[in-house]
């Protein structure tokens, strides 16, 4: 497999920027995530990868090599689409085929490599069968096994899951990590879901608005958000980010103490606590209820302060449960609560060379910038 390196990589359409510097390095055999919202970028990065879309600026290299002026062609790139593309003609056994075709390789070495991807792919069975028979998770892993037959040095995904139902996404997420585990092949997989990224890569990098928010292990973005942002995208639901205070010891909310600190004292912050990091007390920061959720093993109680902040908390469903319209009043964990410049929106107080999550950040950058 292969080692990847965006060095400061731009893309502009016209007058705008859907790529801003991007530096980021993919190690041989790591499964990297790019996530994002919609229009931050991601898909744009993978196509610039793949030789689809021209390098406004920067450098993308395969295993040292620059190839920002090599056609896809010669990439020995294997994507895998949103849509599966398939050729409805086509058997299972023909479009796994299909790639092979295009290298000339002889039968006996077209049949080998087809069975191999079939068997790993457990599609053996369906080899006969048109894509029109096969149900979406089975079409999704006819995609699969006809990137895989070619044997790349790098893997694209772009979306692969996103018109499965969460049933079949739960099973194909699991299929994917056992190929690539198996594989031990290098992927650059795009996608919004949050889920999605925490479950399957071995990094996650975090875009918005064409840059690089941060990138790191899904459980040091999860506990150590660089920023507000972030902090937002990542885990369901997201991190909750209200406008506080520190005054005497105390974190002020909604002009009520919620908890402990040994921070200084400062004015105009905003603080970040997980769904999971909240209680429910009797005094503490006043939220008014908008809705009630059961889901079984939880109920999360989703709630707006007075400054119209929306705050969800997680309960055991065995709590006492409010109705909507009710007052509720909501303490923190305070070893669990995240500070944030109220204007940049960045992390405070703990920006430290042990801060995992953001060290790997600014070394990732450095080290791509100065390749």
């Amino acid at each position: 497999m292969s080692q990847v390196q965006l060095s400061s990589v731009s893309k502009r359409f016209n007058d705008t920027t859907a790529v801003d510097a991007l530096s980021l390095r993919i190690e041989d055999g790591e499964f990297l995530i790019l996530l994002g919202p919609s229009g931050c970028g991601k898909t744009t990065a993978l196509r610039m990868v793949a030789g689809l879309e021209s390098v406004s600026d920067g450098e993308i290299s395969i295993d040292g090599e620059v190839v920002n002026d090599v056609p896809p062609r010669y990439r020995d790139i294997a994507m895998v689409f949103q849509s599966y593309a398939l050729y409805p003609h086509l058997s299972v056994r023909k479009n796994v085929e299909f790639p092979l075709r295009q290298q000339k390789l002889s039968k006996a070495e077209r049949d080998e490599k087809v069975n191999v991807a079939l068997e790993l792919l457990v599609l053996s069975e369906l080899a006969d069968r048109k894509p029109g028979q096969l149900s979406g998770g089975q079409r999704q892993r006819v995609a699969l096994a006809r990137a895989l037959v070619r044997q790349p040095r790098l893997f694209l995904m772009d979306e692969p899951l996103s018109n499965l139902d969460a049933k079949l996404r739960l099973q194909m997420r699991a299929d994917i990590v056992a190929l690539q585990q198996r594989l031990k092949a290098t992927i650059l997989y795009v996608t919004h879901d949050q889920v999605e990224a925490m479950t399957m890569g071995h990094r996650i990098a975090v875009m918005n608005e064409g840059k690089l928010q941060q990138i790191g292990k899904p459980a040091d973005l999860y506990n150590k958000p660089a920023n507000t942002f972030v902090a937002r995208f990542l885990g369901s639901p997201g991190m909750n980010i209200v406008a506080a205070s520190l005054s005497g010891g105390s974190v002020l909310a909604g002009g009520a103490p919620i908890a402990t600190t040994e921070h200084p004292d400062a004015t105009a912050i905003n603080i970040g606590i997980r769904a999971e990091d909240l209680v429910l007390s009797p005094d503490g920061l006043p939220c008014t209820v908008v809705l009630v959720e059961d889901l079984g093993s939880e109920v999360q109680i989703i709630s707006d302060t007075q400054q119209g902040e929306r705050v969800t908390v997680k309960c055991s469903p065995d709590s006492q449960r409010p109705v909507t319209g009710d007052t509720i009043y909501l303490r923190a964990k305070a070893e669990k609560i995240h500070y944030f410049d109220a204007i940049t929106g960045e992390r405070l107080y703990d920006l430290l060379p042990q801060d995992s999550a953001v060290a790997e950040t600014v070394a990732t950058n450095e080290t791509s910038e100065s390749a």
